[in-house]
């Protein structure tokens, strides 16, 4: 089997696992914690880091300190893993679902800019947060966003589970990377990310207030220095030295996997140009990572569900985009903004084969076996 997405390990974990082992560190102390934090603060140029045992929960614990709660409304990718919305729905605040823009498939932030000066305008309520996902890998659009903090003091969430090594290389954000540019960034580890620690998250800021809150709310609230002392409702939301250990043994070789997605993306831009399938998506101010490889087919073309079965069959796995979150049972009365582009995505999108270590064979069969699902070369 072609997986889709699985970890690449054969670095130093375990090694780093059984040092941990050794010196008895297993738990959420330890001297890896640290470790992780710290390098991970320096790969993506952040000033602080925390480790999470998720990334919902890093999301939760960013979207609490924006100040989302009950009364207030968050703004979400539509178009999105459904944990987006839940870690919103988690501190009790409303949710506004945002439709994508055709170019990137990430929230139309235009289109926000747009209903939210038009609510000031009007005196309506405009959200308090935005929690901005940048989708498969490609940054979006942050420009609009900043706008709105910079003119009404939204707080910004840069969801970058899936877009970890991604930056702008031009523009005003250029050389910056996706999760620190906004007020709190959150990455996620799980086992089909670019690196993995088997499950786990990260939360970046610049604010020293805002990385010394986290730690509190991810440490059960508990009061430095106290007897069981807490503060507030606080969460187990810690990571174990034992994924710490295997973060750090992936950060080292995060050069390496983000140079082999992007030479695999090239491989399928170039192979499915001329094809009738719309290639993943790179705007010209953006160097994505592409977690995973994702097409749109054809609106005349056999339908992404017989795509994804013809591959199967041939012993390649690939899966379709989600359905957007105002498709979703619990997000159906949310209120929605647009929605067409979501709908399109859902409906023509399919991601590929994109683990870091696919071969080029093995990749251009995949390629083979699409094509000839939609009727080329069969």
């Amino acid at each position: 089997m072609i997986p889709l997405a699985e970890p690449v390990l054969g670095g130093n974990e375990a090694r780093y696992l059984a040092e941990c082992i050794e010196t008895g560190f297993v738990s959420s102390v330890g001297p890896f914690v640290e470790r992780f934090e710290q390098r991970f603060a320096e790969a993506v140029r952040a000033g602080h880091a925390v480790a999470c045992a998720s990334g919902t929960a890093a999301l939760h614990v960013a979207l609490r300190l924006a100040g989302a709660g009950p009364g207030r409304l968050v703004a979400v990718s539509d178009f999105t893993f459904i944990a987006s919305a839940n870690a919103a729905a988690y501190t009790g605040a409303d949710v506004l679902l945002v439709d994508s823009e055709p170019d990137t498939w990430n929230m139309d932030t235009e289109l926000l800019y747009d209903e939210v000066t038009r609510r000031a305008r009007l005196g309506e309520p405009i959200p308090d947060v935005v929690e901005v996902v940048h989708v498969l890998g490609h940054p979006a659009a942050m420009e609009p966003l900043l706008e709105l903090r910079s003119r009404f003091g939204v707080r910004i969430v840069e969801d970058a589970a899936e877009a970890l090594g991604a930056s702008w290389t031009s523009g005003p954000l250029a050389g910056r990377q996706v999760g620190t540019v906004s007020d709190l960034g959150c990455y996620s580890f799980n086992g089909n990310k670019i690196i993995t620690t088997g499950g786990g998250g990260m939360i970046v800021t610049a604010d020293a207030e805002y990385a010394d809150a986290a730690r509190h709310l991810a440490n059960q609230a508990k009061v430095a220095g106290g007897h069981y002392e807490h503060d507030t409702v606080g969460y187990n939301y810690r990571l174990t030295n034992l994924a710490a250990a295997v973060g750090v043994a992936q950060l080292e070789r995060l050069p390496e996997l983000l140079a082999a997605k992007r030479s695999i993306a090239s491989r399928y831009d170039a192979w499915l140009s001329t094809s009738p399938f719309t290639p993943a998506p790179r705007a010209a101010w953006a160097d994505p990572s592409y977690w995973l490889y994702s097409v749109l087919a054809g609106a005349g073309d056999s339908s992404p569900d017989d795509v994804v079965a013809r591959l199967a069959a041939a012993g390649a796995q690939a899966r379709r985009l989600w359905p957007p979150l105002h498709r979703q049972r619990p997000y159906a009365s949310a209120r929605v903004l647009g929605g067409a582009v979501a709908d399109d995505l859902h409906r023509r999108g399919i991601s590929l084969p994109s683990t870091a270590t696919l071969s080029a064979e093995d990749q251009e069969a995949v390629v083979a076996t699409a094509l000839t699902a939609v009727g080329v070369g069969a």
